[in-house]
């Protein structure tokens, strides 16, 4: 029985992508088991998945998930959570104004047509004129090279993944940015991260429209 953590997915980003990109930044490797057809998933509904949704993640004897109850645990247990109650509220504060932008992200592949064209300016929009200045604006308040504490939280490491994550779509989207521009080296060049957006990693691709189709099938 190995003691990594399991995480129970489909192969694809999704709502775990945030979890990997967590632990890989932690150092910690986990195991993955993915589920390909709805057969499978219904398995999983019927017998250990509390809500009977996923992402479920399989860490210290515990079958978690509810997407922040995971990510909260990992954070407070690879101390990437602050080290008192004022800096793990802003951190949590800070990570779900990611987790609001990264809502539009998901989305995204699985529009079509039109929806897609209006989901991509809403996700540019938001990202140029709500989030990332939100962003920049704490980075320069303390000038430090972390958003709190000066170390190293989950709010950081979903800030680099959403990051990127529009950058995907939008690839100037950090015209006018220059201290999220270094946040992106900074984070970037830690080594944890550094192997994780390494090739062969269990970072996942962008979901390819082609894909969404079967994707779909499994969850309904």
């Amino acid at each position: 029985m190995t003691n990594k953590p399991v995480l129970h997915y489909f192969n694809g980003r999704g709502r775990m992508e945030s979890i990997r990109w967590l632990l890989a930044a932690a150092g910690v490797e986990f195991e993955e088991q993915f589920f390909e057809t709805k057969e499978q998933l219904d398995k999983l509904k019927a017998t250990v998945l509390l809500f009977q949704q996923v992402p479920m993640v399989e860490i210290d004897g515990m079958k978690l998930v509810q997407c922040r109850a995971i990510l909260h645990y990992i954070a407070e247990k690879y101390n990437l959570l602050g080290k008192d109650m004022k800096e793990r509220a802003k951190i949590i504060m800070y990570s779900e104004g990611v987790m609001d932008l990264m809502e539009l992200v998901m989305v995204y592949p699985f529009l079509k047509g039109e929806e897609q064209t209006k989901k991509l300016t809403e996700i540019t929009t938001k990202a140029k004129d709500r989030y990332f200045p939100a962003y920049e604006k704490v980075l320069k308040s303390h000038g430090q090279n972390f958003l709190v504490g000066n170390q190293m939280s989950m709010a950081d490491v979903q800030l680099i993944e959403a990051i990127l994550s529009v950058e995907e779509k939008v690839p100037d989207a950090l015209s006018g940015f220059p201290l999220l521009q270094a946040f992106k080296t900074r984070m970037s060049s830690i080594p944890t991260i550094k192997k994780f957006l390494a090739p062969g990693s269990k970072r996942k691709p962008a979901i390819d429209p082609k894909d969404t189709e079967e994707i779909i099938k499994i969850f309904y």
